[in-house]
């Protein structure tokens, strides 16, 4: 399961209504119908929120069919491109800091002015352990736009903390996703061609609680960080890793 699947499902477990927004129409219906199937309120969105018109006629989706109200914005987009500078493509680098960095300026751009409004909100931003130290494999591009996040979220929180609006950013560890699953090919390559269970079994070795966390810790951790318990929170950066970059730097 990915983590934005995991995220839509706890939201919706904790009493929230949900909108889904994703470009593969599919995968928004497979979760939409995964949360009504729980009884939850779930409404979905396709489009391509890199671009303004549709990060624009995102919100005004959500503000008519879910009670004119955004409490959450919750970003999840992240896309990776292996290589360095000298390696990666122009083409590729800009497509990844397109979906990485500018979909988060966008849908900012429009659900704040809904939030100060409402006098209050908070937006949680997904960021990566790829951010904040290098992993062992050459991913500029998104090395570079994940390590951008923590500057964005932290200029919103500043910003916006007068209209009761809270802004922090989650850094997962090595989860269990299938985005994951797609990296470990390039990973095997980087460490000796080893197979993907040999690959994992070392990896899970190097994390000090011994296993890959789950989507669903990073989701709880985002529904903490979105409850009244954390109302003291903002322009935080929270680390959900089992303990690796404590071990690793």
């Amino acid at each position: 399961m990915s983590n934005g699947r995991a995220a839509a499902l706890t939201y919706a477990r904790k009493g929230a209504r949900v909108l889904v927004a994703d470009l593969d129409e599919a995968s928004a219906a497979e979760t939409r119908d995964l949360v009504r199937a729980e009884g939850g309120v779930c409404q979905i969105f396709v489009g391509d929120l890199s671009e303004a018109a549709d990060a624009e006629a995102m919100v005004a989706h959500c503000l008519h069919t879910l009670d004119g109200r955004i409490d959450v914005l919750h970003n999840n987009i992240g896309i990776i491109r292996p290589g360095g500078p000298v390696e990666l493509d122009e083409a590729d680098w800009d497509r990844v800091v397109t979906v990485n960095l500018k979909t988060l300026y966008l849908t900012a751009r429009y659900v704040l002015p809904v939030m100060e409004r409402q006098r209050s909100g908070v937006i949680t931003n997904i960021g990566s352990l790829a951010g904040l130290r290098f992993t062992g494999l050459p991913m500029i591009a998104y090395s570079t736009t994940k390590g951008a996040i923590p500057a964005f979220t932290r200029s919103v929180a500043l910003q916006y903390a007068a209209a009761g609006i809270r802004a922090n950013c989650i850094h997962p560890g090595v989860i269990d996703t299938p985005l994951q699953t797609s990296t470990d090919q390039a990973y095997g390559v980087v460490f000796g061609g080893a197979d993907a269970d040999t690959l994992r079994a070392r990896r899970e070795a190097a994390i000090p609680l011994g296993r890959f966390g789950s989507p669903f810790d990073i989701a709880n951790a985002a529904a903490f960080l979105a409850s009244e318990e954390a109302r003291y929170i903002t322009g935080t950066e929270l680390v959900v890793d089992g303990g690796l970059i404590q071990k690793t730097g």
